[in-house]
């Protein structure tokens, strides 16, 4: 399959001619472009068709790698009815294949066969965390006795600086719990979706890690990302969440390498 009239080069003349092409891929209501011909110049109608359903397939296949909980949770199905219908309303723009699917989660937001997983878009989300945090740079973890060095009257005016992996993902539901019981194989134990979780992701070296932020956490760790000073950001969670504990949110925080070596210097 060639579009017609390319010239002595390959190149097709006709401007816009790419656009056509790839308007018509996603949207199967869609007439082929008129100047794609086959072998002799033939109408290339049905390859065409088969082009359009390969492209389709593929990105489905990358959406269901990058979102093996969804997948489960939803069934195959289910999952791939839902996929097709983003494809198509969310064409990829990026050729990288795993970059696709960042708008998965607000699609399932509005995605009415999914209004009774209420809890389904916060667990994309985490997914789509996952995967970003895996491809994230690498940076060295800040050490728990660095922190230790700094002179506790200084220890409030320190900015850190968060990992290229930190990631953060607020939710109103059980989303960490159901993530993970769905991320392994094995039977799923009976979840009550209803307990608000926030999600830490994080790689400090080679494997991602999803843990659940203790309360307060969540917020500690954002506006600290956000570049704010500990002892603002801790006042911040403390307001949030009564019970913050300062001490052993930045402790989980360090062990799971959230913070990097490169500190501001912001000490006051």
């Amino acid at each position: 399959m060639r579009p017609a009239n390319l010239n002595s080069h390959g190149v097709d003349d006709r401007s816009g001619y790419a656009a056509e092409f790839v308007a018509a891929l996603l949207d199967p209501e869609r007439a082929p472009p008129v100047f794609i011909s086959g072998p002799n110049g033939k109408a290339a109608t049905k390859r065409y068709a088969v082009y359009r359903n390969n492209v389709t397939v593929s990105l489905i296949n990358a959406l269901a790698a990058t979102f093996p909980a969804i997948l489960r949770l939803t069934g195959e199905d289910f999952f791939r009815a839902m996929a097709r219908l983003h494809v198509r309303t969310t064409p990829p723009t990026s050729p990288l294949l795993f970059e696709y699917g960042r708008d998965l989660p607000e699609f399932i937001e509005r995605y009415e066969h999914a209004r009774s997983l209420p809890w389904l878009a916060d667990v994309a989300r985490i997914e789509r965390a996952w995967l970003d945090a895996y491809h994230a740079a690498d940076a060295k973890p800040l050490l728990p006795e660095t922190l230790a060095a700094i002179p506790p009257e200084q220890l409030g005016g320190v900015v850190l600086t968060p990992h290229p992996a930190a990631r953060v993902v607020r939710s109103r539901y059980s989303a960490v719990t159901i993530f993970a019981a769905n991320r392994r194989d094995g039977p799923v134990p009976r979840i009550d979706a209803g307990e608000p979780e926030d999600a830490l992701i994080a790689r400090p070296a080679l494997d991602v890690v999803v843990r659940r932020l203790p309360p307060g956490g969540a917020e500690f760790l954002s506006r600290l990302s956000a570049g704010e000073p500990l002892g603002a950001a801790a006042e911040a969670a403390s307001t949030s969440a009564s019970d913050f504990d300062i001490s052993a949110n930045i402790a989980g925080m360090l062990e799971a390498g959230v913070f990097t070596d490169d500190r501001k210097g912001n000490e006051q």
